[in-house]
C-alpha cells in the first residue's frame, strides 16, 4: 500500500493497518476495497489480470467469482485470504436473464458512497473521482436489469453519485464538467421518482456562480432553489446559505442580514435529525460560521476575524476541507485588521492540508488570503509565505 493508499485508508477507516473487511457480501467488499484506494475498474482488472467486465459484473452480482478470481482480487488487496474466504461462503443469488435482486447493490453502494464522501474530504478530488465514475458505470448497467421498485433505487443512487461527482469536479476546477454531472443528477434522479434533485441543482449551481465571481448569477439560482416546488427546508436553507453570500460579496449588508434569517429558519425547520437526502448536514454550528463568512464578504474584518475564532472549533469542522476552509477565511479577516502575525502563522499551519487535498475551493480562498496580506507591511518570513500562498493559490 501506497502513501496515498494509506492516506485515504486511514481518513476513511480510522485504523492504520490492517484489513478489516468492510461488510457486505463479495462484489461490495471489492467495490468498497477499490473506493478506499481511489482505484478504477480498470485499474482493479488490470492488477488482478482480468477483464473490466469480470469486475463489473462482480460488482453488480450479475456474477459470482470463480476460485481462481477470488483469489487473484485477494492478492491485489493483500487481504490475506479473507476476500477469498468471503467469495466461497457467501455467494450472491444471480437471477437468470441478466435481472439481478438490487438490494445488497444499492445498500453496499450506499455505505461505499459514504467512504467515498470521508475520503474525498480529507484528500480531495483526484483521489476518489476514478472510483466514482467506475461505480456510476456499474449502478447505471445494473438499473437497466433491475425491475420494479428496485429500478427506481438504483437510478436515485446512481443520482446521488452522480450529484458528488458534480461536487468533486468543481472541486478539481471545472466547473464545466461539475455542471454536466449536475445535470444527469437531475435526470437520473427523475428515472427513480425523485424531483428534490432539481431543486438542489439550483443550489450547486449558484455555488458554481459564486465560485466564478458572478455574485448576481448566485443570488438567482439561490433564489430559484428557495421557490422550486420540491425544496425541503435544508434545500432552502442551502439555498439561503448562497443568498447571504452572494448579497455580501455585493456589499448588500441590508439583504444579507435578510438571507441570514432565512437561513436560520429553515435550518430549525429540520428537526428530525437525520442526514440530508441531498446536500450536506447543517451542522450546529453553522450558522455562526455564515455569518462569519457574510461579514468577511461585507469587509467587516474585526467582527469577522472574532467570530471565526469562537466558531471554529474542532467540534463544529470535523473533516479536513472544512478546517482549512474556514482557517484561511480567518486569517483573511486577520490580516484586514493588519494582525499579520497571526494570520500567517494560521495559514502557514494550513498549508500542508491545502496541498493534500488539492481543491480549487480552497485555492480560491487563499488567493483572496493573497490579496488581503499583499497590501499590509509584511516583514521576509511574512512575505515568503504569501508568495508561496500565492504560487500554491494559482494551483
Amino acid at each position: 500500500m501506497d502513501a496515498a493508499e494509506r492516506t485515504a485508508w486511514t481518513a476513511s477507516t480510522g485504523e492504520s493497518g490492517g484489513t478489516l473487511l468492510p461488510p457486505g457480501d463479495f462484489g461490495v467488499v471489492l467495490a468498497t476495497l477499490r473506493a478506499r484506494r481511489g482505484w478504477s475498474v480498470r485499474e482493479v482488472a488490470r492488477r488482478a489480470n482480468v477483464s473490466e467486465g469480470q469486475i463489473c459484473n462482480l460488482e453488480s452480482g450479475l456474477r459470482n467469482p470463480s476460485p481462481a478470481v477470488a483469489a487473484a482480487c485477494d492478492a491485489v488487496f493483500g487481504a490475506d485470504g479473507e476476500l477469498a474466504e468471503l467469495a466461497g461462503s457467501g455467494r450472491r443469488d444471480t437471477r437468470v436473464g441478466g435481472i439481478v435482486d438490487s438490494g445488497p447493490v444499492i445498500s453496499g453502494y450506499e455505505r461505499v458512497l459514504g467512504e467515498l464522501k470521508g475520503i474525498g474530504r480529507s484528500t480531495g478530488p483526484r483521489f476518489v473521482t476514478a472510483s466514482i465514475k467506475s461505480i456510476i458505470r456499474i449502478l447505471t448497467d445494473t438499473g437497466q436489469h433491475a425491475v420494479g421498485e428496485q429500478r427506481a433505487e438504483i437510478w436515485l443512487l446512481a443520482s446521488r453519485f452522480a450529484e458528488y461527482t458534480g461536487w468533486m469536479a468543481q472541486e478539481a476546477g471545472n466547473s464545466a464538467e461539475a455542471l454536466r454531472w449536475t445535470s444527469l443528477a437531475v435526470r437520473w434522479g427523475a428515472y427513480g421518482g425523485d424531483e428534490t434533485v432539481a431543486a438542489y441543482a439550483l443550489t450547486r449551481k449558484a455555488f458554481i456562480a459564486q465560485h466564478r465571481g458572478d455574485s448576481g448569477a448566485a443570488i438567482g439560482f439561490a433564489e430559484q432553489a428557495a421557490r422550486h416546488p420540491a425544496a425541503d427546508p435544508v434545500i432552502r436553507a442551502h439555498a439561503a446559505r448562497r443568498a447571504a453570500l452572494g448579497h455580501a460579496h455585493r456589499g448588500d449588508a441590508g439583504a444579507c442580514r435578510d438571507a441570514l434569517e432565512r437561513f436560520r429558519s429553515h435550518a430549525a425547520e429540520n428537526t428530525d435529525g437525520r442526514p440530508p437526502h441531498w446536500g450536506p448536514r447543517i451542522g450546529e454550528g453553522s450558522s455562526h460560521l455564515l455569518e462569519a463568512s457574510c461579514l468577511l464578504g461585507l469587509r467587516r474584518f474585526g467582527p469577522a476575524a472574532d467570530l471565526f475564532a469562537s466558531a471554529c472549533g474542532p467540534a463544529v469542522l470535523s473533516d479536513s476541507n472544512s478546517r482549512a476552509r474556514f482557517a484561511v477565511r480567518q486569517a483573511t479577516a486577520l490580516a484586514g485588521i493588519d494582525r499579520l502575525d497571526d494570520a500567517c502563522r494560521i495559514v502557514d499551519a494550513t498549508l500542508p492540508a491545502i496541498r493534500r487535498i488539492d481543491s480549487a475551493t480552497l485555492r480560491a480562498e487563499l488567493a483572496r488570503f493573497v490579496a488581503e496580506a499583499r497590501p499590509r507591511r509584511a516583514g521576509p518570513g511574512q512575505l515568503a509565505l504569501i508568495d508561496t500562498s500565492a504560487a500554491l493559490a494559482t494551483g
